[in-house]
């Protein structure tokens, strides 16, 4: 009784007594496992989050990069595979495959969403969009850092590993867990993968108030894929990194089915330029792309939402035609492990707050639960590229969106980002390769078939070609 008076008043206190308002209605065992709920709450942190969280909501329209001064990305600090010949190429590849082969390269996963937009109530890693293999995202990509490795002893007589870090939350940590020891994590070392779980927030009304999911239960949603910073502390990730030597960290989200892991071009140029801080960048398919820009504002590198970049700007061009305010970014970066601990001890607090309008369901006074047709709570949300701001030396990498940026985002029926749309992604990008290496794909009748290498999302390949990453990382041969 003491323990609930004292919860009851503490409650009260933050201005959130309403959240036991059906107390008396529960079971023991539900009070139990409420009570731990509560206890995990900063009750000084809920009441920041909720006056922050309505203040936000409430200036949502207000906050614009409109009126700052915004500058494109210094050609000095982008590198490009468009662009650079192929010794400048091969001599960032070297760099990057040295780095990896000294066990100093890591892979962070952010793998906290659900698969909601897709229709699925498991992880979006979990997903098979139909390719002939039916291989998931996730054996993909465990499949290609396998690849990686190997190509990277062979070049160094080494024996190194790449170990992969994935960040997930309470919705996706166990299925993901048990997913991978189903599946004897895709012929990795299970030592080398680290799972680890993000925070979650509540979700708050438009005045301030924790909203009710359940009696017994508050609705809380994960803090952003920003919320990987403060996960590396609680979670003791970079300790771990420390142990391990790694110096290097790309980071990706889970749902691009053309990332390449621990990419040795990517990591080199970040490497021999000194970058502590890195992003892939792709260039916008056309000027009102939907698409967050990386741009310079008031002197500091950020993303800019597309919704927030002046019309002047977006439709921008330079001498030669091409878009001023190209760099889409495509949630792909480079970090030293050194920026991410100064990261994590001194300004992952100062990280901006975004805000989500979201359909919360939620128990009303009477208790009845209620599904609301229209946004009824805010979802606040930390992103991981408004670190950018704290790089001491920050560089773009473009790269071409064909070979390494088709997102799953939503299910069939959409227009973009879908099942269909990854599957064609990935099979004519290896239909590319095989026709690279020279091969010739003969019809049913043993008719030679004519090549075509420029194909788009809206059509399948001429032929099914899958190549596994365990025969190919990207398109590299094999010696005969």
């Amino acid at each position: 009784f003491a323990a609930e008076a004292d919860m009851i008043f503490q409650h009260q206190d933050a201005g959130q007594s309403h959240i036991l308002q059906f107390w008396t209605e529960l079971s023991e065992g539900d009070k139990s496992s409420f009570l731990v709920e509560l206890s995990q709450l900063d009750l000084h942190e809920l009441r920041e989050h909720c006056e922050r969280a309505a203040e936000s909501a409430a200036n949502v329209q207000s906050a614009s990069a409109a009126d700052q001064q915004i500058e494109p990305v210094p050609s000095e600090f982008i590198g490009s595979i468009r662009k650079s010949d192929q010794t400048t190429l091969t001599c960032w590849e070297n760099e990057g495959y040295l780095q990896i082969s000294q066990n100093r390269v890591a892979m962070l996963l952010l793998a906290g969403g659900q698969g909601t937009r897709l229709g699925v109530p498991y992880p979006k890693g979990m997903y098979d969009v139909g390719l002939p293999s039916h291989k998931t995202l996730y054996q993909i990509q465990a499949e290609r850092i396998r690849k990686v490795q190997e190509l990277a002893n062979a070049k160094h007589g080494s024996k190194c590993t790449v170990t992969w870090y994935i960040m997930t939350s309470e919705f996706t940590l166990d299925p993901t867990k048990n997913f991978f020891q189903e599946n004897n994590y895709f012929g990795l070392d299970r030592s080398d993968v680290v799972m680890f779980e993000q925070r979650m927030i509540p979700a708050v009304t438009f005045d301030g108030k924790v909203i009710l999911q359940d009696k017994g239960k508050i609705a809380m949603a994960p803090d952003g894929n920003g919320g990987l910073y403060r996960a590396l502390v609680d979670n003791k990730v970079l300790e771990d990194m420390e142990k391990r030597g790694v110096e290097y960290l790309h980071v990706y989200c889970v749902d691009n089915i053309l990332v390449k892991m621990a990419d040795p071009i990517f990591i080199g140029f970040c490497v021999s330029k000194g970058a502590d801080c890195g992003a892939k960048v792709v260039e916008k398919a056309y000027p009102a792309e939907p698409v967050g820009v990386v741009c310079r504002v008031a002197g500091v590198y950020q993303v800019v939402e597309y919704s927030e970049l002046p019309l002047d700007l977006v439709e921008q061009r330079g001498p030669e035609g091409e878009l001023v305010y190209s760099a889409g970014n495509i949630c792909n970066h480079f970090f030293t492990r050194a920026f991410l601990n100064e990261v994590a001890q001194k300004y992952q607090g100062q990280l901006k707050q975004h805000v989500a309008l979201k359909k919360v369901p939620f128990v009303d006074q009477d208790g009845n639960m209620v599904k609301p047709t229209k946004p009824n709570g805010i979802k606040m949300e930390k992103f991981v590229f408004d670190v950018f701001q704290f790089s001491r030396k920050f560089v773009a990498f473009e790269v071409l969106r064909e070979d390494e940026f088709s997102p799953l985002k939503n299910a069939d029926g959409a227009p973009l980002d879908t099942p269909t749309t990854a599957r064609r992604s990935l099979l004519a990008q290896h239909y590319r390769w095989a026709l690279a290496a020279g091969a010739n794909f003969l019809d049913a009748q043993g008719k030679p078939l004519p090549s075509r290498p420029r194909v788009t999302q809206d059509e399948d390949p001429p032929v099914v070609c899958e190549i596994s990453p365990l025969v190919s990382f990207f398109g590299e041969v094999r010696p005969q």
